[in-house]
């Protein structure tokens, strides 16, 4: 397919392919495919054009067309997506971090600046699929604790790998369980509650689009008949807690903003509840906080 060609005809004749086989993104898709392929950044790979394409490589690259013309995310396929500006490998076994995840990021690490200014709070990152909230927290709050938990082994796998790489590791703890249940086991004393669980009702999973359906783990995208099933669990969970965390923080599909947010509402134990808009104005995250450290707690 790419003997004898420059690397730019190479890209020209990907980009072609792809866009045949219906991929929307064909020319930024082919130009990260050969970034990827040849191990160059953007520059290096400009600067090359007129290079020939490496005969070598042509089955691979062949390979990894295939790959993404049916359907497979590039970020997959690369293993890689910068989240927060760091770096974080991901395979099947995990959710891609998505963009809009980072203003979670931002609203828990604003809320829990202004709580605990001097502080050492402990956070827990329930679901953590990647890593992407807690080794974010983790990079951008040298002072905090942090506790990881997934169901899952091989994405915890992941999860620690990313903070090996990004410098954190030895200031997270991993803990394998359902939800809530293995840090009720240990009877940890969470400051901060963040989690961005499975929230796609499981009736409306056949019609997501291919690379989310065929290719991301289904585990982290089924929530039950109406999405919410795992808010209700941990909400319900809170109580066998030592204490009920001052401050909690979780990410929703669209148009379930507010019913999570009347289920915090309804347990009671924060003063305050809101909805953060992502850059398309919807509600994507619902962030409870109780400002004072009162006695709210196990009851």
């Amino acid at each position: 397919m790419v003997k004898a060609m420059t690397i730019r005809e190479a890209y020209l004749q990907a980009s072609s392919f792809l866009r045949e086989r219906g991929v929307t993104d064909d020319a930024s898709c082919a130009e990260l495919l050969l970034q990827h392929l040849l191990g160059w950044d953007r520059t290096g790979l400009l600067l090359r054009w007129a290079e020939p394409f490496p005969a070598e490589l042509a089955a691979r690259w062949e390979r990894l067309l295939a790959r993404k013309a049916a359907g497979e995310p590039l970020q997959y396929i690369t293993g890689r997506q910068e989240f927060y500006g760091l770096p974080f490998r991901v395979t099947g076994d995990v959710l891609i971090p998505r963009p809009e995840t980072e203003l979670l990021v931002e609203a828990i690490v604003a809320h829990g600046r202004r709580l605990w200014p001097d502080g050492a709070p402990l956070l827990a990152d329930v679901g953590t699929g990647s890593g992407a909230i807690a080794v974010s927290a983790a990079v951008l709050c040298p002072r905090w604790r942090v506790v990881a938990s997934d169901l899952s082994a091989a994405a915890l796998e992941v999860a620690r790998g990313n903070a090996e790489a990004n410098g954190v590791a030895p200031r997270i703890d991993w803990l394998r369980g359902d939800l809530l249940a293995p840090h009720i086991e240990r009877g940890l004393r969470i400051d901060i509650l963040v989690s961005n669980p499975p929230y796609i009702p499981s009736g409306d999973i056949a019609g997501l689009q291919t690379e989310v359906r065929d290719f991301e783990p289904h585990t982290a995208l089924d929530g039950g008949a109406d999405g919410l099933d795992l808010y209700r669990r941990m909400i319900g969970q809170l109580r066998s807690l030592p204490a009920v965390p001052r401050l909690v923080g979780f990410e929703v599909g669209q148009g379930q903003a507010a019913d999570v947010a009347d289920m915090l509402r309804a347990a009671g134990h924060w003063d305050e509840v809101g909805v953060v808009d992502d850059l398309a104005g919807i509600g994507r995250h619902v962030v409870a906080v109780r400002p004072a450290a009162g006695p709210a707690a196990s009851q």
